[in-house]
C-alpha cells in the first residue's frame, strides 16, 4: 500500500508525539507503521507527493488534471494507532468503491483515554486555525491553472466541532478575505448543537461561506450523543444524533441513517454483507468500515449525482433522505 499522508498538530516529546498541542509537521508515514517526527517533510515538498497521488484524470472541459483530496479529522479519545486505522480502513473502504483521490489525516492532539473529553474539545480549539492555515490554505496555493485538485473534509464527532471553529476562526483573523474553498464537507457523528447549523447562526456562518455542500450523517441510535452522556456534561441535541435544524441553507443536505443503523445493528446477515470493521463504539463509530456507508460517500465526494439520486438513499415521503442498501446488495 502507498503511504499515508498525515498534518499532525501533536508537539514533539523526544523521538514521538504527544497529546498536547504542537507546530504543524507534514508527514508521510510508510504502510503498516506509526507516525514519528523523522518522518516530517517540508510543507512544498509534501504537498508536491500528495498532489501526485490525488490526480486521477482530466478535466474533458478543460483539459487540466483533475484530482481530489479528502481529508479526515479524527474526534476526541483518539490516540495515533487508532487515527492512523481509521484512515487506512477510509482509504481502503473508498478505493473498494472507485475514488482514486487521496485521502489525508489531520491528527491533532485527542488523548486515548475514556474521560479526556472536556481537555480534548479545549485542545481540538486551540489547533483549529491549523487546519484552515496549515492544511487547507496550504492545499489551495498550490493548485495551478493545469491542475485543479479538489479538497474535501470528512469530521468525525469532535472533528466537526474542530472544522467549525476552524472556518470561524480563520475568518476572523488574516485568512478572512483569503480565497480558500473546500468542495465537499462531510460530518459522521457530528458532536456540535444542531441548532448553531440553521440558517443566519452567526457560528457557522464561516462554515457555509467556505463549502460548497455540507452533508450531516444522522443516527438517533447514537448513545455517544445522548444528552444524559456524562462527558458530554449535558449540552444541546447534537447534529449527529437529531439531525440537521429545519432551517438550514439549500447547500446542507442532511441523511438519516437511523433505519439503516438499526438493522445493520441487529441482523446478523446485513452486518455480516455490509460491515467489515468496526473501530470504536459501533453506534458512534459504523460508518468507517461500512460499504454502504463507503459507497454513499464516494457520490458524494464525485458529485456528479443530485443530492437526491445517489443510490444508496431513498426520498422519503416528507422530503428528507435516508441511507439504504443498495437494491439486490
Amino acid at each position: 500500500m502507498p503511504a499515508d499522508f498525515v498534518i499532525c498538530t501533536r508537539a514533539v516529546d523526544g523521538k514521538s508525539f504527544k497529546a498536547e498541542p504542537g507546530k504543524t509537521q507534514f508527514l508521510k508515514v510508510p504502510d503498516g507503521l506509526q507516525p514519528n517526527p523523522k518522518q516530517a517533510l517540508k510543507p512544498d515538498a509534501w504537498v508536491r507527493e500528495l498532489h501526485r497521488q490525488a490526480v486521477w484524470g482530466t478535466d474533458s472541459r478543460t483539459g487540466a488534471q483533475r484530482g481530489d483530496i479528502l481529508v479526515f479529522i479524527h474526534g476526541y479519545n483518539n490516540g495515533q494507532d487508532i487515527v492512523m486505522q481509521r484512515l487506512r480502513r477510509l482509504k481502503q473502504d473508498l478505493t473498494g468503491v472507485g475514488f482514486k483521490g487521496s485521502v489525508v489525516a489531520f491528527d491533532w492532539p485527542s488523548e486515548n483515554m475514556t474521560l479526556n473529553y472536556v481537555e480534548d474539545r479545549h485542545d481540538a480549539k486551540t489547533t483549529a486555525l491549523q487546519l484552515v492555515k496549515d492544511g487547507i490554505k496550504l492545499l489551495a496555493e498550490k493548485q495551478t491553472p493545469d491542475c485543479c485538485v479538489n479538497v474535501h473534509l470528512l469530521g468525525h464527532s469532535t472533528g466537526a466541532y474542530l472544522i467549525r471553529e476552524a472556518f470561524d476562526d480563520a475568518d476572523d483573523t488574516e485568512l478572512k478575505n483569503a480565497a480558500w474553498m473546500v468542495s465537499q464537507l462531510v460530518l459522521i457523528g457530528g458532536d456540535i448543537s444542531s441548532s448553531s447549523l440553521s440558517s443566519g447562526n452567526a457560528t457557522s456562518e464561516s462554515l457555509y461561506r467556505h463549502c460548497t455542500r455540507l452533508t450531516n450523517y444522522s443516527n438517533r441510535n447514537d448513545s455517544v450523543l445522548k444528552l444524559s452522556n456524562v462527558k458530554r456534561l449535558g449540552m444541546a441535541s447534537r447534529v449527529g444524533r437529531v439531525g440537521l435544524p429545519a432551517d438550514h441553507p439549500d447547500k446542507a443536505v442532511d441523511v438519516n441513517c437511523t433505519e439503516y443503523f438499526a438493522s445493520l445493528n441487529s441482523e446478523a446477515s446485513i452486518k455480516n454483507a455490509d460491515q467489515s470493521e468496526a473501530i470504536g463504539s459501533f453506534d458512534h463509530s459504523w460508518h468507517i468500515g461500512n460499504r454502504v456507508f463507503a459507497r454513499d460517500l464516494f457520490e458524494t465526494l464525485r458529485g456528479d449525482l443530485d443530492r437526491t439520486a445517489i443510490p444508496t438513499r431513498e426520498l422519503t415521503g416528507d422530503g428528507t433522505l435516508k441511507l439504504v442498501r443498495l437494491p439486490g446488495q
